[in-house]
């Protein structure tokens, strides 16, 4: 059955509409197990035309070899005052695997490389007091970071994870899809049956996006699935340099994912992750079923991806340190995470992040061919005195 899930995946089609139904039906799938009973008619009318228009399954970077297993590690060098530097070489470099040496066999600087760029912008009541100012710095960001050959996508979380615009080149696209971000309204109702009757309150005819089934609509803000699911679906087989940008106050109510888990999924497919940190408000809340869930409950719990990772089930009385949370997903995956302050708004803070992503390294090296298979940590420094190099922790080998 995890075979047959599989295949039809790759064979339906990709335009941005049915791309937006396929990811919400397939991150169903990984909770329900109902794929096929979903869209039938999909699967079997579009299997022959679309096989013939989907590109190759893997599409490496021209760079190196198909052949050869190579890591490849991102990073960005400040000075002791914060200042990017960005006239390094190879020779000012040193790359340790699991506490051991290795030989950099690829170096570069990135600063005009293609870039694959995901807003994950979070819309849930406790950030309605920025979100008009998310959309306004989002689009001018985009105009200036994304070139002609650089790629971005656009995806919102709140009690679901929906996908407003796929990955495109287009600018105006991407804007379009920003000028629909609306948080959810307080009186927004949760469906604790998982039916998916809808409320007469919901508000999803005013958000502009796509909205999935009922079964979707968990309270709480499904950060960790968010990253998750933009990393495994979207970033995974991207050639080149990835990067998402999260604009969250970093806690997580209702994912199926745990930090480790989308931590994980963000390693595996090489992306980084920068983080925005924005306080926001309490959520609205009360015991007769709107607003959040209490953390403990929902009747969808349990692990995702057949078992593989436990749900995010903290009690209510536990409260999560959303700061702490992106510092810690941002430092893992070799981002960095930015607070939303009057010295700091939203608008410089991305300017600082245009910076970085046009100021990166690119180290490439080749495990040993004993290297077991599982995670493995790295560490990069530099010869010159007083800087930080800011790099993932390590990565994922299959064997």
């Amino acid at each position: 059955m995890t075979h047959m899930k599989s295949t039809v995946y790759k064979l339906l089609p990709q335009t941005s509409c049915e791309r937006g139904i396929l990811l919400t039906v397939r991150f169903l799938s990984r909770f329900t197990g109902v794929f096929i009973l979903l869209f039938p008619g999909v699967m079997l009318g579009q299997q022959a035309s679309s096989a013939a228009a989907s590109p190759p399954a893997d599409q490496p970077n021209s760079t190196f070899s198909a052949n050869v297993k190579v890591v490849n590690v991102l990073a960005t060098v400040r000075d002791k005052h914060g200042k990017i530097l960005s006239s390094l070489t190879k020779d000012d470099f040193a790359l340790d695997e699991d506490a051991h040496p290795v030989t950099i066999q690829y170096f570069s600087r990135e600063t005009d490389l293609p870039l694959t760029l995901g807003l994950l912008v979070d819309t849930s009541m406790s950030q309605r007091t920025v979100i008009d100012q998310e959309r306004s710095a989002s689009k001018t960001f985009l105009d200036q970071v994304l070139h002609e050959k650089d790629s971005g996508f656009l995806l919102h979380f709140d009690r679901e994870v929906e996908l407003l615009q796929d990955l495109t080149s287009s600018r105006e696209q991407l804007k379009s899809a920003i000028e629909s971000l609306q948080t959810r309204s307080p009186y927004d109702r949760d469906d604790p049956s998982g039916q998916g009757a809808p409320d007469s309150r919901d508000d999803s005819s005013q958000r502009g996006g796509r909205r999935g089934g009922g079964s979707m609509r968990r309270g709480g803000t499904q950060l960790y699935d968010a990253i998750y699911l933009a990393s495994d679906d979207l970033m995974k087989k991207q050639p080149g340099r990835k990067a998402v940008v999260v604009l969250s106050d970093g806690v997580d109510r209702g994912s199926k994912e745990t930090i480790e888990g989308a931590i994980e999924a963000a390693q595996r497919s090489d992306t980084i992750v920068y983080a925005v940190y924005f306080k926001g408000e309490e959520p609205f809340r009360d015991h007769g079923g709107f607003g959040y869930p209490r953390m403990g409950g929902g009747g969808m719990g349990g692990p995702m991806g057949g078992g593989r990772h436990g749900g995010n089930r903290e009690p209510e009385e536990q409260r999560q340190d959303g700061k702490k949370i992106l510092e810690r997903i941002a430092k893992e995956t070799g981002g960095r995470m930015y607070e939303i302050s009057k010295k700091g708004p939203l608008d410089q803070i991305y300017s600082n992040l245009e910076e970085e992503l046009r100021n990166q390294y690119s180290l490439g090296f080749t495990p040993d061919k004993a290297d077991s298979g599982g995670y493995h940590k790295i560490a990069l420094k530099t010869k010159q005195k007083d800087t930080e190099v800011q790099t993932r922790d390590g990565f994922y080998l299959d064997r």
